[in-house]
């Protein structure tokens, strides 16, 4: 029987080889591979894409089965309990792979099928590796509606509870603002916000804990202060938005950076207003040249730049070509020719919470400012109410009520 219980595992599972990204030393002395899966599904015309089944939990799979250990999600995603699905279906192949070539006395192969029947019927068309926790690699992100220094430790443990994980690799403040769940703005700073962040590293909730959407002066607030450094920042990073300068700055105080929406624009056709597309002529020319597709190209410029991408995919095609990069090296000429592509082109800028005191990004001159504020006091806080971007479809967004 203990046969027939090994065999039956290695159908579906397979001890895992080696994730296919190198690793990066952060500064708090964990590694973080140099390449994630993005979770975010996005947007469509009318507002967020909502998860309508099963498919981050697969495209998990699939990435784990290409050669990713690292994974990036968040709350706000609202995918959590899929990518967290995902790993314990890793996870626990691994701890039953473990058990039964070290224990002589396992259960039958019925009670191994009885066990897993899901996770098989999901994953038999492909071999899921069985991994350890500690070779995954997860970040997820704090929540806008959560800044609070006492509501940080909740809104993590509610996180992991959907994760189902003790902990995770790395947590991130995903905006340095803060939004109540009706709406209004939260004014509490970021550096109070950090501290929780900094609790729940205490409480070995997070191994590590990083930002997001900061800027130069927000990272040299929080030094100044002599708080606990940020080991990772993730920004939006692209061909047309290289933003060299802040590199320079996360290089200097080695800063990890992730950088998300990799691609940029270049594939929306609905941004008529991006500077690039994917089927540019100098682009094409140079993907023919290593024999790989302009996104390949693009997510490597990314990583010999000192940035990890976050490429997001469902399609399992794509998962896979986008984590084969790994493999060749841009020659130095053709650098110079995609860092020409910076045009400092934001293709996520966040217009709707631009006046907030804690908004991130420059504030062009062309940038329409339709929306009216309402300030109020009250016995904690003052809010500042935008009517305008309430009522605006793509402008929308989940909140909760953080119990603490």
């Amino acid at each position: 029987m203990y046969i027939i219980v090994f065999i039956l595992s290695i159908i579906v599972f397979a001890y895992a080889e080696p994730g296919k990204a190198p690793l990066v030393q952060l500064n708090d002395g964990r590694t973080m591979p140099t390449i994630a899966l993005g979770t975010w599904l996005g947007n469509s015309t009318t507002g967020r894409i909502t998860p309508v089944g099963y498919e981050t939990e697969q495209a998990v799979l699939w990435a784990f089965e290409a050669g990713y250990r690292h994974i990036d999600t968040a709350w706000s995603y609202h995918v959590e309990d899929q990518v967290g699905r995902a790993v314990k279906t890793v996870v626990d192949a691994y701890n039953l792979l473990h058990e039964v070539t070290t224990t002589p006395k396992v259960c039958d192969a019925g009670c191994y099928v009885n066990r897993f029947k899901k996770n098989i019927e999901r994953s038999s068309s492909s071999m899921v590796p069985a991994l350890s926790r500690e070779e995954i690699f997860v970040t997820t992100k704090l929540w806008n509606d959560a800044h609070a220094r006492s509501a940080v430790v909740p809104a993590l443990r509610a996180s992991l509870a959907q994760l189902k994980l003790n902990y995770v690799d790395l947590y991130l403040m995903h905006w340095p603002l803060g939004q109540f769940a009706n709406g209004s703005y939260d004014y509490t700073h970021y550096l109070e916000t950090w501290r929780g962040m900094m609790d729940a590293q205490a409480l070995n909730l997070t191994r590590s804990i990083g930002v997001s959407n900061f800027n130069k002066v927000m990272l040299e607030n929080v030094r100044a202060h002599q708080l606990t450094e940020p080991a990772v920042l993730q920004i939006e990073w692209n061909i047309n938005l290289q933003q060299p300068g802040l590199l320079a700055y996360c290089r200097q105080h080695n800063i990890s950076v992730m950088g998300y929406t990799p691609f940029g624009a270049l594939m929306d056709k609905r941004r008529a207003d991006s500077p690039t597309h994917i089927d540019d002529p100098q682009l094409t020319k140079m993907a023919a040249k290593y024999g790989k597709n302009v996104q390949q190209i693009l997510l490597r410029y990314a990583v010999e730049m000192g940035v990890i991408p976050i490429p997001k995919s469902i399609t399992s095609s794509r998962i896979f070509e986008n984590i084969d990069i790994f493999d060749f090296q841009l020659e130095d000429n053709d650098k110079r020719i995609l860092r020409k592509f910076d045009r400092g082109y934001r293709t996520i800028p966040q217009l709707k919470w631009r006046d907030h005191p804690f908004y991130p990004f420059e504030k062009k001159a062309d940038y329409p400012t339709t929306s009216t504020s309402t300030v109020r006091t009250d016995a904690s806080t003052q809010q500042v109410i935008s009517k305008g971007d309430l009522n605006d479809k793509s402008a929308k967004m989940n909140f909760r009520d953080i119990k603490i």
